[in-house]
């Protein structure tokens, strides 16, 4: 999600919330920086730790070398595509010799039954509720046959100006539902058939939106007193990226969710624990609280405690609740990055906002042990948050109860308490501010975790390593001895984002300029794929020296030799964000969202010209935009990324 995208809601993610004095991530990158004794293609090449003296035959044992091309490897190039150019065409663009085809955008219908889509967003809401919601994110493939399985994606949040035939000037009930029913998770079944994808009839086929019934497990039960509400349980609202896990289930992660609750009534004060997640009367401008008391701060205080967690689906079971796993925090999380150590499972989320956390949850036991005893993995562990070392160690902090400064002495009831102010319990243990800790992805091979820090506004002054941090970074670790359940770990840089044109510490060749790193996975090959989030009020504009990087991308690294290209290109206005890919790795699906939306360089939709910005997928005169999902396949059948 964009820094600071007011035309759409968005968080003012630039400003902190935090008021601990938690050691800022680059105060502590300044230092481990200056020790560092070259800087190269954007990477840095480490004279000391993990980077350095990895093990023969790993994936980080080859030096990081360069951004530019040609750089290929001894047991053979990862990336053998053309690059493609920035641009700010609007069209997806992929490089010579693949294709992207659009399926399932916002509006489809879950079946052939369905109710159709209508250009001019006059969709009620409980036809929406039965159509592919809005704005595509987090996504994963569950193959269920060689040619076949479902897609599971994530609704991240919707765009108030084209949701509605006449935006939302006048907000009503009816208004509401229909954002609610834009909102959530698609389970959709899709097929390979005649050489093309399509989405195909499923009893597997549903949506789970903001209003769909929900269950709670883990130490905060559905009966806490903070969870008691005017309303029962029910919706998943702004879930950015995912997860999934071993047995076979999604994992929906809850991010701002704190931008639809408000209230007009002016005594009205957020408490202490309200405002360091960041919420206030007017939320981010939604108006739900005027329409549907549920949303209204004043008059149903604990609904928001509702959200804020990472929700299990079941994609294989249609008739299953979704369920909130407590044990994981409540925060505004970024996605749920599970990998297992030692049969036990181990799950990596970042708190997307500036001066935020990373955090990780530990299984206290394998998880088929759990699962045979009925219990849940995702119930039973540990959730622990960062600190980086400015010697380039790192530390993993266990928020329990009775733990540290975690005691009834210094308030805290028990650990339900703190999950439910989880940020809270990471500031008093001492964890390391980050610049919005975003996507973590694990590499498949040697277990070394990557993560994405989209941008920082410079809110404590301290560089990260620069001041500010417009363009973001990407750093990685080891945990101690490979081992993903290790309360120690060695740090380190793997890429500096941005534009050496406008900042010289930038070492990425000028064709392989990008910003805002947020989306971030491996696929089976070990290949790093990278998707940008520049905001819509920064992309193309010179003023803020963006205007070399273009439309939002996909771009792919080779983590053994720093080399990095550019896959994809997308239309005017859109993130690229949400990618899967089929066991084979022959077919690729990502989200484009928010194609269209307000922007600063390219103007703004209107209800009366909802296509000044973009017309993608459609290009309809009469149309709208509307986020899809993209099926990239190579035209001779082969391998995506070779």
């Amino acid at each position: 999600m964009t820094v600071d995208d007011v035309a759409r809601g968005a968080d003012p993610e630039d400003v902190s919330t935090n008021p601990s004095g938690n050691p800022a991530f680059r105060e502590v990158v300044e230092t481990r920086w200056s020790r560092r004794s070259v800087i190269r293609g954007g990477t840095v090449a480490a004279a000391a730790g993990f980077l350095g003296a990895a093990t023969a035959g790993s994936a980080a044992a080859a030096p990081v070398a360069s951004g530019g091309r040609g750089h290929g490897h001894g047991n053979g190039r990862l990336l053998g595509f053309e690059p493609v150019p920035a641009g700010s065409a609007d069209t997806v663009v992929v490089p010579k010799g693949y294709v992207a085809e659009v399926l399932i955008p916002w509006g489809t219908p879950l079946d052939s039954r369905g109710p159709k889509w209508k250009k001019d967003a006059s969709n009620t809401a409980a036809e929406q509720a039965q159509q592919i919601g809005m704005h595509h994110d987090g996504m994963h493939f569950f193959p269920s046959g060689r040619r076949e399985g479902l897609l599971v994606l994530n609704h991240e949040y919707i765009d108030r100006t084209l949701l509605y035939p006449d935006g939302d000037a006048v907000m009503t009930k009816e208004k509401v539902d229909k954002a609610l029913a834009g909102h959530g998770v698609s389970v959709v079944k899709v097929e390979q058939s005649g050489g093309r994808w399509r989405q195909v009839d499923s009893r597997y086929n549903r949506r789970v939106t903001g209003s769909t019934p929900v269950a709670f497990s883990g130490p905060v039960p559905a009966g806490h007193p903070l969870l008691r509400s005017n309303n029962k349980p029910m919706g998943t609202l702004n879930n950015c990226s995912n997860g999934y896990t071993p047995w076979g289930t999604y994992l929906a992660c809850e991010e701002n969710w704190n931008s639809y609750f408000g209230t007009e009534n002016a005594s009205w004060k957020a408490t202490a624990e309200q405002a360091r997640y960041g919420v206030v009367a007017e939320g981010f401008g939604y108006r739900w609280h005027v329409a549907d008391p549920r949303f209204d701060l004043a008059v149903n205080p604990n609904e928001l405690n509702h959200f804020g967690w990472v929700v299990e689906i079941d994609p294989f079971d249609p008739k299953s609740t979704p369920v909130k796993r407590t044990a994981l925090g409540r925060i505004k999380h970024e996605g749920a990055t599970v990998t297992e150590s030692r049969g036990r499972v181990v799950v990596y989320t970042g708190d997307d906002q500036d001066g935020e956390y990373v955090y990780k949850f530990v299984g206290s036991a394998p998880w088929r042990a759990l699962r045979a005893l009925r219990k849940n993995p995702l119930d039973h562990g540990t959730l622990y948050v960062a600190r980086f070392n400015d010697d380039g160690s790192g530390t993993w902090l266990p928020l329990t109860f009775g733990t540290g400064p975690l005691t009834a002495a210094n308030g805290w009831k028990d650990q339900a308490d703190v999950l439910l102010r989880t940020r809270t319990a990471a500031d008093a243990l001492g964890a390391t501010k980050m610049d919005r800790p975003e996507w973590v992805a694990v590499h498949p091979k040697n277990k070394d975790v990557y993560l994405t820090l989209t941008n920082g506004s410079g809110w404590d002054n301290k560089a990260n390593p620069r001041k500010p941090n417009p363009y973001g970074h990407i750093i990685r670790w080891r945990e101690k001895h490979g081992d993903n359940t290790a309360t120690s770990f060695e740090w380190d840089i793997f890429v500096l984002a941005g534009d050496p044109a406008y900042d010289p510490q930038v070492k990425l060749a000028a064709e392989d300029v990008f910003g805002s790193p947020d989306g971030l996975w491996f696929d089976g090959d070990g290949r790093l794929w990278i998707q940008t989030d520049v905001s819509n009020s920064t992309q193309n504009r010179p003023d803020r020296g963006h205007d070399n990087i273009g439309n939002n991308q996909m771009l792919a690294a080779d983590p053994r030799t720093g080399e990095i290209r550019r896959f994809l290109v997308g239309p005017r206005g859109s993130e690229v964000t949400g990618i899967s890919a089929t066991p084979d790795g022959r077919t690729m699906f990502v989200n484009i969202q928010h194609p269209g939306e307000a922007t600063t360089f390219w103007g703004s939709p209107t209800p009366q010209n909802p296509r000044a910005v973009s017309n993608w997928p459609d290009f309809d005169p009469a149309g709208r935009p509307r986020p899809a999902t993209l099926v990239i396949r190579k035209k001779d059948g082969g391998v995506i990324g070779t």
